[in-house]
């Protein structure tokens, strides 16, 4: 049920199930109502997962009132209670919806965890790029005769690596990406986009140094790249 739940709201799927409120409360007969419990035992659930519960606090997870309804004169108790609260008696029900909502945080926690494991692989291919990118310019400097063109050396073979690697211009790539001015397009690139960049410019680099020129190394990569998935 929750992976079907498809709503533009800032509101995570389980608070969309869960009915939350504007305030972030979840009422106690929406939760029980979600995990579809035995109707005639809500009172009793009540008292045992929420007033009884040694992990609550009244006021502080949960608020308790009073609900007078014109037919029955016996006022009944009501709660709500905040969105993490309700999230954790969720997780603690033995039933179905219980192990939904269990399957979801756990999915949660996967995803956390990938996006956390590739934003350290993306600080660490970016820190690498840096080293690699001054290899490439330093090379270029020594190793390539000057001239009036020299000084489009390194925009060259940046275009021809982009190019080779993603099939369009620098300036198409910018636009897909949605660079800002005076942002590097790299910026906006994975982890394993960054890795293929500084691959090939590793390969260029070395290409330089055996007195390639530039169009010598743009054939071989032509030629080479997207057949052997050439890497550092």
């Amino acid at each position: 049920m929750l992976n079907n739940i498809i709503e533009n709201t800032e509101k995570t799927p389980i608070e969309i199930a869960l009915k939350m409120d504007k305030d972030g409360f979840v009422s106690g007969k929406n939760l029980y109502n979600f995990l579809q419990l035995d109707k005639g035992n809500y009172t009793r659930w009540c008292k045992s997962n929420i007033e009884e519960n040694p992990f609550a606090e009244k006021n502080i997870d949960y608020i308790s009132f009073l609900m007078e309804e014109e037919r029955n004169p016996n006022p009944t108790t009501e709660y709500k209670l905040t969105a993490s609260f309700a999230k954790k008696l969720s997780m603690m029900s033995k039933t179905e919806r219980g192990e939904a909502a269990r399957n979801y945080f756990i999915g949660c926690e996967e995803a956390l965890k990938r996006v956390a494991e590739e934003q350290i692989k993306w600080q660490q291919e970016r820190a690498k790029g840096v080293v690699i990118r001054h290899v490439l310019t330093d090379t270029i400097k020594m190793k390539i005769a000057d001239s009036p063109h020299k000084r489009f050396a390194y925009p060259n073979y940046t275009k021809l690596i982009y190019k080779t690697i993603f099939g369009k211009s620098l300036e198409e790539l910018k636009t897909d990406f949605g660079v800002k001015p005076k942002e590097s397009i790299r910026e906006y690139m994975t982890a394993d986009q960054l890795q293929e960049v500084e691959s090939l410019e590793m390969l260029i680099s070395g290409l330089i140094n055996i007195g390639k020129g530039y169009q010598e190394i743009k054939k071989f990569i032509e030629e080479n790249y997207h057949n052997s998935r050439l890497v550092a």
